[in-house]
């Protein structure tokens, strides 16, 4: 498998998204790759809950199978983190050593949708990566629950859009449900998803030629799931120094009042020149909500520290040169 892997007949670099709610057993899985002896060399990028911080880290390092962990603690890596995924898997390409593969672990409240639409958004990354597939692990014993929860109107249930977008279902933890269980979590995981490959597994196993250099992704289907799937764009803006406050405010309403109906979402951490605070912003469409640190509870910026603006808005229709320029007339 490492040759098929090593040697993909595009030559581009297959990447596999891993999603899965909570608790279902996505992180024994990637853990179980990086031990396993395959000879291959694997990027990992992990993602987790914390601060807005955008900025990946080198964590740990194997010698031995010859994988790089990278983690984002910045939130949720299918929606408001793009920006930083694109950056990330940027530096992934530009490296002297070839990788073999990359996968990435979402949150277990991730819709994988967006994730896969980087690949497609992204021009550089659509020369250098290949989205190999969609891996989704399902915990047999609770996921009937996650997939029955009731919704407000509007909100996506994260376990019907994991399952959806599968191209592959570890059906995980049988031994932990009856024959009759198991058969009917079979049944209602092929009502949402006829195509996808299901294999059922215990602490997350699996022969790696089942996980790896698939080359399962269909676009075709995802369209046809999602009609909009190639219609949303990210953009991602990192600039360095402080902000002029009445500027800003008169360049993000002018935005919102523009494009609020185009942007989906959007999130950032931002320097003001009067202030030591760090400003958190996070908005959907018109509606954007500002705090400082201060506020939250959390540091500002340290007297050394280099101060950089840091912003990531994810919809239709954004002109990423637009954006910049104008953003950057804010900085004093």
């Amino acid at each position: 498998m490492a040759a098929a892997a090593a040697h993909m007949p595009d030559g581009k670099i297959p990447v596999t998204v891993v999603t899965g709610f909570l608790g279902s057993g996505k992180t024994t899985l990637v853990n179980y790759i990086l031990q396993e002896n395959h000879g291959l060399k694997i990027a990992v990028i992990e993602n987790e809950f914390g601060e807005v911080g955008i900025d990946d880290e080198l964590v740990s390092t194997s010698v031995e199978t010859q994988e790089e962990l990278f983690e984002m603690n910045n939130g949720c890596v299918c929606c408001t983190v793009r920006g930083d995924l694109v950056r990330i898997l940027t530096k992934l390409t530009q490296r002297k050593k070839r990788l073999d593969a990359v996968l990435i672990e979402t949150t277990g409240l991730a819709d994988p949708g967006p994730v896969a639409q980087t690949f497609f958004a992204d021009e550089d990354l659509k020369l250098k990566l290949r989205l190999d597939s969609i891996l989704t692990v399902v915990d047999a014993k609770h996921v009937m629950l996650h997939l029955d929860e009731k919704k407000p109107e509007g909100v996506t249930n994260e376990s019907l859009e994991q399952v959806a977008f599968a191209d592959r279902i570890l059906l995980n933890k049988v031994d932990l449900v009856s024959k009759d269980e198991l058969s009917g979590v079979r049944h209602r995981l092929k009502r949402i998803n006829a195509t996808a490959q299901v294999f059922e597994t215990e602490r997350s196993r699996a022969p790696l030629d089942k996980l790896l250099g698939l080359s399962a992704f269909d676009l075709n289907r995802i369209v046809d799931l999602m009609p909009t799937f190639l219609d949303d764009a990210t953009v991602g803006i990192l600039a360095d120094g402080s902000l002029d406050q009445m500027k800003l405010n008169k360049w993000l309403s002018n935005l919102l009042q523009e494009k609020g109906n185009d942007i989906y979402r959007s999130k950032g951490v931002l320097s003001l020149s009067h202030s030591t605070d760090k400003y958190v912003f996070q908005g959907v469409h018109h509606q954007m909500t500002f705090a400082s640190s201060t506020e939250l509870g959390k540091p500002g910026w340290a007297e050394n520290e280099k101060r950089v603006n840091k912003m990531v808005f994810i919809g239709k229709h954004l002109n990423r040169q637009e954006l910049e320029d104008s953003f950057k007339a804010c900085i004093v």
